[in-house]
């Protein structure tokens, strides 16, 4: 899962990065509203967290445009503005959760993992694949009985791939959900990676299937 936090404290930038980093994520960072909405009319990504208070456009602003022009991640708003204007305004732009400052990251994470589990569509934290288990909310994933450890790009590889069984996921998509700012994606690395996953899943009854010239798709 791929987000992007958009947040002028660095502080606190820094905090929620490395607690979104622990849970597998793919995150990427800016501090300013008007490169910030630029961002979004270029990438894509699984959930936006956003502070309202920006050099640049604000918050709110970002959030209007992002709509208008089709954007369609979940969107978690961040603020020290408590009062029940600020929130309605907010969700009627388009938000999708809201949490006012000061919070405790355990709150924070537990939010992202229910946004990204609504998008996703999913009634149960756990998917079942075979004789794999992957827990959404846990960040967990057993294979045959016995916890798989994962690498976190590998992590958010499956994920991408369990989250669309049966549907082709393209090379291109695949590089966008794995990679940030600071480290591109080439579809070589691609191929690399899913070269680790199925070896990595060899022993269960799970199948990486390489569709030539369109991509990827995860079979039992």
């Amino acid at each position: 899962m791929r987000i992007l936090v958009v947040e002028d404290n660095a502080a606190l930038a820094d905090g929620i990065s490395s607690a979104l980093t622990r849970m597998e994520m793919a995150v990427d960072v800016v501090g300013d509203g008007t490169e910030a909405d630029n961002i979004l009319r270029t990438q894509e990504f699984n959930l936006v967290v956003m502070d309202l208070n920006l050099p640049g456009y604000d918050g709110l602003e970002i959030l209007k445009r992002y709509r208008q022009n089709g954007g369609k991640a979940q969107v978690l708003i961040l603020t020290a503005r408590d009062t029940l204007n600020d929130r309605v305004k907010g969700l009627d732009l388009g938000a999708d959760d809201y949490l006012t400052k000061p919070f405790d990251l355990v709150e924070l994470e537990a939010r992202v993992r229910a946004l990204l589990r609504r998008q996703s569509g999913l009634k149960s934290p756990e998917i079942v694949i075979g004789e794999l288990i992957f827990d959404s909310v846990a960040r967990r994933v057993s294979m045959m009985g016995e916890p798989l450890d994962l690498p976190r790009r590998e992590f958010c590889l499956l994920e991408l791939l369990i989250s669309r069984a049966g549907q082709v996921v393209s090379k291109e998509q695949i590089a966008d959900s794995l990679a940030n700012f600071d480290q591109d994606m080439s579809p070589n690395a691609v191929e690399l990676y899913i070269s680790r996953l199925r070896k990595r899943l060899a022993a269960a009854d799970i199948n990486i299937k390489t569709v030539r010239g369109l991509g990827y798709l995860l079979e039992k």
